[in-house]
């Protein structure tokens, strides 16, 4: 097979998981081979971190695929897929390694399974350097199912940083194809709410700081809207060790959703985790895109997929979405375009992300 195996490099670009996240699930769909040579090399720490290797010992489950190299710090590996089928599947980080992360690298493969599919996902929850899963259920959710799919997401254990031990449990049935999607009306902000959570040890007052912060940050911009940030003290049987952190969405007139989120760490102030989540929404909301920087590079191998041509509205291009085009188009026959918006407003750093997807079909169904 080697002769036919897609070469990938993991070191350039974004150099980090999420090379090795889009070209694993596409390799799983198009039954493509695969080596990833250099993984992780831009990271202080490079190579496979247990949640990278969960990830991918998950997808070669997924479809009784062979992976070779599949071992902490290996920085090379090779993937030849087999058959995509549904079922239930387990993936456990045994760390504080992002569930999130472990979704966004099966959910394209399961959509196109034989049958449905039950993901058991285990790690952690609210993690740095990943999506938080509050973010995941709000905002990536009703978005990603415009793209003509649903999935249920339920969270039966919270797990922080440095243990994890949080669980997620992903129901999902297959489709015949993905439709492209159109987010390119922003419209107006219509209102604004989230949750900021404490769990384990800390006391519902630093949630009710967080809260407080985050919305005066807000009023000083935006100040017309009713803003509701509830505080939450997890329930002890349902989360692991401790940990805070807060996620504020905006939702606008034609359905979009923007977020802004932080988590808190030992000798971080209540408030600043409040007031960096709150600047980072309205950082989102500033450019004037349909989207916000977090969920920008996830919609790329959806855009991919599809059948038909999808557009959306960003704010200025993420590394992560320039890397995530680059390999979607090495690996896919779809066609990527990236213009400036041409806004009415000069001050707007818009940008219009055009695919033709190559219109992958579910040959099981």
């Amino acid at each position: 097979m080697d002769g036919d195996r897609v070469e990938i490099d993991g070191g350039i670009m974004e150099g980090g998981g999420q090379i090795l996240r889009v070209s694993t699930a596409l390799s799983c769909l198009l039954g493509l081979p695969l080596r990833v040579r250099r993984i992780r090399a831009g990271r202080s720490q490079p190579g496979l971190r247990p949640q990278h290797l969960s990830g991918l010992e998950m997808v070669r489950d997924l479809c009784d695929g062979k992976l070779n190299g599949g071992e902490i710090g290996s920085t090379e590996i090779t993937f030849t897929p087999g058959k995509i089928k549904g079922g239930t599947h387990i993936a456990d980080t045994k760390t504080a390694g992002s569930v999130c992360l472990l979704m966004q690298v099966a959910m394209p493969c399961v959509l196109f399974a034989a049958s449905p599919s039950e993901l058991h996902l285990k790690g952690g929850t609210n993690a740095e350097m990943a999506p938080q899963i509050d973010y995941t259920v709000m905002v990536f959710k009703p978005i990603v199912e415009k793209f003509n799919f649903t999935f249920n997401c339920d969270i039966k254990r919270r797990g922080y940083y440095p243990q994890g031990g949080g669980e997620v449990v992903v129901q999902m049935s297959p489709v015949k194809e993905l439709s492209p999607i159109n987010l390119t009306d922003r419209g107006t902000v219509t209102k604004i709410y989230g949750r900021a959570f404490v769990a384990g040890a800390l006391p519902i007052k630093l949630a009710k700081d967080m809260s407080a912060a985050a919305v005066r940050c807000i009023r000083r911009e935006i100040r017309d809207l009713y803003i509701n940030i509830q505080p939450v003290r997890e329930p002890d049987d349902q989360a692991v060790g401790t940990g805070s952190g807060i996620i504020i969405v905006a939702e606008t007139s034609t359905g979009c959703l923007l977020a802004g989120s932080s988590l808190g760490k030992r000798g971080k102030n209540a408030d600043k985790v409040g007031i960096e989540a709150a600047e980072k929404l309205l950082q989102n909301l500033k450019h004037g895109g349909t989207v916000d920087d977090s969920l920008q590079d996830q919609l790329i191998i959806f855009m991919a997929l599809a059948k038909g041509v999808s557009r959306v509205k960003s704010g200025p291009i993420t590394l992560h979405t320039q890397t995530a085009i680059h390999f979607a188009e090495q690996l896919t026959k779809a066609k990527f375009t990236v213009t400036k918006s041409e806004e009415e407003d000069p001050s707007n750093d818009t940008y219009i992300i055009e695919c033709q997807g190559m219109g992958m079909i579910n040959a099981h169904l």
